[in-house]
């Protein structure tokens, strides 16, 4: 096992009219690569999303951040930098937050982290700052192969209520 230490290469997704926020724990090797969230074509994100929002699935990354942003959906991760091997959640040491005060900017929208690792290192790093509760949802990645789509897109459909839609 060899750890990287690596700091987050892409900036958060969002604008004024962010509605809700979504964050996973660490990009993933491929995610890293496209410089844009689930980036590895095995995790069920984009599908999951694009189903609770009733919308096509988003092949580019302009067609994924355009889906996200006409949603109001905010994206990130919970941690800034970390020591990793290659995407391995489990694997991630020397963790610093991300700071969230840019999308939040004073006001609390409400949180979902996709995955067990994203809430229990937000819960660490990121509740104790903010105050605000996250809603904890299945991981979307192909590790979590217990989920199917189907009971992904349930479960996560209490973002879509989030929204409104």
């Amino acid at each position: 096992m060899e750890y990287t230490h690596v700091v987050h290469p892409f900036a958060p997704l969002f604008d004024e009219n962010s509605k809700v926020l979504v964050l996973g724990s660490f990009p993933s090797v491929k995610s890293r690569e496209q410089a844009f969230f689930y980036g590895h074509p095995q995790n069920r994100y984009w599908k999951v999303i694009a189903a609770v929002l009733h919308e096509s699935v988003p092949v580019t990354v302009e067609e994924k951040r355009a889906l996200m942003l006409k949603h109001g959906i905010a994206m990130y991760d919970v941690i800034h930098e970390c020591d990793i091997v290659g995407s391995s959640d489990a694997s991630i040491r020397n963790a610093v937050a991300s700071d969230l005060s840019p999308i939040l900017r004073g006001r609390k929208l409400p949180v979902f982290t996709n995955g067990n690792t994203a809430r229990n290192l937000y819960q660490k790093y990121i509740f104790p700052v903010t105050g605000i509760e996250t809603t904890g949802l299945p991981s979307t990645s192909p590790a979590n192969a217990a989920w199917s789509v189907d009971r992904l897109i349930e479960a996560w459909s209490v973002v879509a209520d989030a929204l409104g839609e």
